[in-house]
């Protein structure tokens, strides 16, 4: 069997903020923006990952949803208890400071973790973590 992730869902509450937020401070690339039944998505992704998309979707994209799920799923997103991605990167203590510097919500500081990797933690403006791990090296 030949399966590969092609696409993840990050929930986001204002797509403006989020959209600065993932092409401006992390560096993504704008592959898609599109509005559908006064909803919107925004599709981005990594240059070294042409085959992989974040969308970031209205915290519940279902047109049919109750006004009581969309706020339920509202308020689990203001809390921070949506699930986000975890991104790899070279230099977990360059792209923390990278982020910081632009303004990033500081979760966790570069830690070397006792299953392997050294990474660090932010949430992005909807309150979605995000973590950036480096594997460390033998």
């Amino acid at each position: 069997m030949d399966i590969k992730l092609a696409q993840c869902f990050i929930a986001v509450d204002d797509h403006d903020r989020a959209l600065t937020f993932y092409r401006d401070v992390l560096g993504l690339e704008v592959r898609g923006d599109v509005g559908y039944a006064g909803m919107r998505w925004v599709t981005v992704g990594s240059s070294a990952q042409p085959g992989v998309e974040i969308v970031l979707e209205p915290p519940l994209a279902d047109p049919g949803a109750s006004p009581d799920d969309r706020q339920a799923m509202a308020e689990l997103l203001a809390k921070g208890l949506l699930r986000g991605v975890i991104f790899s990167t070279e230099d977990c203590d360059a792209t923390f400071e990278r982020i910081r510097a632009a303004g990033g919500e500081v979760v966790q500081e570069p830690f070397d973790q006792p299953y392997g990797v050294r990474d660090c933690a932010f949430r992005d403006p909807a309150g979605n973590m995000l973590r950036f791990t480096q594997a460390r090296k033998p």
